[in-house]
């Protein structure tokens, strides 16, 4: 058996959310001087930049889930210019992107997946996107940790989908059919300019939990149903995000998908998978009015 065969057959056999919960408690504990030890192994293997940290010193951090949601100072990411311009909100690398094609999207050469099953299941939160554009953007270990607007937007749904917790990286995504829309998720669906806009926050092995700016930590603790809650996209309890804005945060890692509807906005063409992407970087256009 090869290695990539190996990893594959052992993260088919792994108990992934009891480790996962485990290691959360341990990222979540105040530890004082391991804890100080841990961030100092965990930058110098994975060659952190602390130098655009908000706190520099690794002795800052009294947990290891503040170490990696930690913000950045202002002014690292400046805002791309243009009203026209969608941004990307993360940092990160492009894993895959393009058509949304009969209601697939593309996860590897050679593997597609549905919509449908990603977004949780409805028919009609899938339909306004049948035709659009996606991209998935995978977060490293060593980046940002907090996922922000791409556009303004109004919060109208989220959805939680139980599932599994695999790893997202290229080696899963080549071999673990469906990953994305099998692995555990909150789903974010905005109304925008473009129409709804969708934001898939992609669970993986060890992501301690997913937060949100207006619900907190969706999960743990996991469940077995899809749940969906609906919001006002009106009035004075409207969630509003302007473009930039933190909408949610993972605590160990993982993979944002994103999707609009057909003809609405064009990705730049030097968007390609393994671009790396900085958040608040141009990556579309929208897509003149007369042209809609």
């Amino acid at each position: 058996m090869s290695l990539d065969k190996f990893k594959i057959a052992m993260q088919y056999a792994m108990p992934k959310h009891f480790i996962s919960r485990v290691v959360g408690k341990l990222a979540a504990a105040k530890a004082g001087a391991l804890t100080t030890t841990l961030i100092k192994l965990f930058i110098k293997q994975y060659k952190v930049d602390m130098n655009e940290a908000l706190h520099e010193d690794p002795g800052y951090y009294k947990t290891f889930n503040e170490f990696f949601t930690r913000p950045l100072k202002e002014g690292v990411r400046p805002m791309a210019q243009g009203e026209n311009v969608i941004t990307h909100p993360v940092d990160g690398a492009i894993s895959q992107l393009g058509d949304i094609v009969d209601g697939q999207l593309i996860q590897a050469k050679g593997h597609d997946y549905s919509l449908q099953a990603l977004l949780g299941g409805s028919e009609d939160d899938t339909t306004p996107f049948l035709g659009g554009k996606f991209a998935t953007i995978y977060l490293a270990p060593k980046d940002y940790h907090r996922i922000h607007m791409p556009i303004d937007g109004t919060l109208s749904k989220m959805i939680y989908v139980p599932g599994d917790l695999f790893s997202v990286n290229p080696l899963t995504a080549r071999n673990v059919p469906n990953l994305f829309a099998r692995n555990e998720r909150v789903v974010a669906i905005f109304e925008t300019e473009i129409g709804p806009l969708a934001m898939v926050l992609v669970g993986a092995t060890i992501v301690a939990s997913i937060e949100t700016v207006w619900a907190g930590t969706v999960t743990p603790p996991a469940g077995s149903d899809v749940f969906s809650w609906n919001y006002p996209t009106q009035g004075e309890n409207a969630i509003t995000l302007k473009k930039g804005e933190e909408m949610g945060r993972f605590k160990l890692g993982s993979t944002v998908v994103l999707a609009w509807g057909a003809d609405k906005a064009d990705i730049l063409d030097d968007q390609l998978p393994e671009t790396v992407t900085r958040l608040n970087t141009a990556f579309a256009t929208i897509k003149e009015s007369e042209e809609l």
